[in-house]
């Protein structure tokens, strides 16, 4: 048995096991992912019986983390064949991507889980919960019932023309600048959309039979939403204008078929406030992505302090795969300046298991539900001066590989 890190041209060497485990991704979209996806992508595999028996793949991203900008991978691709499991193998995978990700001191790693209980060992945490709605055809026929009143008053009115259309190669920069303009200030947390990754974007909604949609009005673009269409329609990430949710609306019916469902996966607090009491209508919020710290002092300074504080302390932390993490962390920050000086000490005020200090750092779980954690010792002077940190922390990640 031997793990190693594939140069990038045995890349496709791999595609026999992705179409082996994962069935259920179509022969478009498994074209589309090894010709654009693997070019740029790290991949580790476990070879037995002279074959690739078990992989794990990371995809990079640029992702903002607290105002920082930071290079990271996605963990994904992660399968075994049915006869070569139960041996360790995705451990050993996992702590070598884990280990890389430390060298390359990337402050954390992010995956979608196929189950909480393979990841949560390896001291991954959910760290963002996707808002989704189902909207069924009863929910259309109420929407058209008021609609018939709503037009008379655009008509009224004199209601602006809007135009959708798919979006090409070259929309990509234009949504670029959109996505920076008007939602990514919202997150403290989200990948960077630049054109590539634009891009990149139209082509997997195509090979997964959709597109990226454009809505217009006077020729000013309002809205954005990448859309997919298997058994259903699937909306996924709408971006859209204050105050313009109808135009999505309307958007969403163009591409509808009769009586077809329609799943929104990363929808608005705006868009359940509006429809979400309507007959026909489903939410709710689904764990979708869990992280893992993966080089201490680099997330420890990305953190933010409000510029009227002043912060010291010093801390402990355990982490059982990456030894690097563990030690005493001194963190400091000076009046005035929001930056987060962070140093290795002798001298600690308390002890925080790796997971529990991500649950902390990201703000998942509340402050008193970590303290009273029996693996966790925490002064009374170390939470005050932890509890200047920001951990309001907003996140936005909807990727899907």
């Amino acid at each position: 048995m031997e793990i190693r890190k594939l140069e990038a041209a045995e890349h496709g060497k791999t595609r026999f096991l992705w179409e082996k485990i994962f069935r259920e991704d179509s022969q478009a979209f498994v074209d589309y992912y090894y010709f654009i996806r693997t070019r740029e992508n790290t991949i580790y595999v476990v070879e037995e019986d002279g074959a690739i028996r078990a992989m794990l793949q990371k995809n990079p991203y640029r992702m903002k983390l607290e105002g920082s900008v930071f290079d990271l991978e996605y963990i994904v691709g992660v399968a075994t064949e049915k006869e070569y499991r139960s041996r360790g193998y995705m451990r050993q995978l996992l702590i070598a991507a884990l280990e890389e990700e430390n060298k390359k001191k990337h402050p954390f790693t992010f995956l979608m889980p196929a189950a909480e209980a393979i990841y949560s060992p390896y001291d991954f945490r959910y760290i963002y919960q996707q808002k989704q709605m189902e909207l069924d055809s009863d929910f259309f026929s109420a929407i058209k019932r008021d609609k018939k009143i709503d037009e008379k008053e655009s008509r009224d009115r004199g209601r602006q023309e809007r135009v959708t259309r798919d979006a090409g190669l070259g929309d990509a920069e234009r949504i670029a600048e959109f996505f920076e303009k008007n939602e990514s200030p919202k997150w403290a947390v989200c990948t960077v959309r630049d054109s590539v990754y634009y891009q990149t974007k139209i082509l997997e909604q195509q090979s997964e039979s959709g597109g990226v949609r454009l809505i217009f009005e006077e020729k000013d673009l309002i809205g954005v939403f990448f859309y997919a269409r298997e058994d259903n329609l699937e909306i996924l990430e709408p971006v859209i204008l204050q105050e313009k949710e109808e135009a999505f609306l309307e958007a969403v019916e163009e591409l509808q078929r009769e009586k077809e469902l329609v799943k929104i996966l990363g929808c608005t607090e705006k868009m359940k406030e509006l429809w979400g009491n309507i007959p026909g209508v489903r939410t709710e919020e689904k764990p979708l992505i869990m992280a893992r710290i993966t080089h201490l002092p680099t997330f420890l300074s990305a953190m933010k302090v409000s510029e009227e504080e002043e912060m010291d302390c010093s801390f402990a932390v355990i982490d059982p795969l990456l030894q690097k993490n563990s030690g005493v962390w001194r963190m400091r920050s000076d009046f005035g300046e929001e930056k987060i000086h962070v140093i290795e000490t002798e001298d600690s005020e308390g002890v925080f298991p790796i997971d529990a200090l991500t649950q902390l750092l990201f703000g998942t779980v509340p402050v008193k539900e970590i303290t009273e954690r029996m693996d966790v010792v925490v002064t009374e002077r170390l939470m005050k001066e932890l509890d200047k940190i920001d951990k309001n922390i907003t996140i936005f990640i909807n990727e899907i590989i």
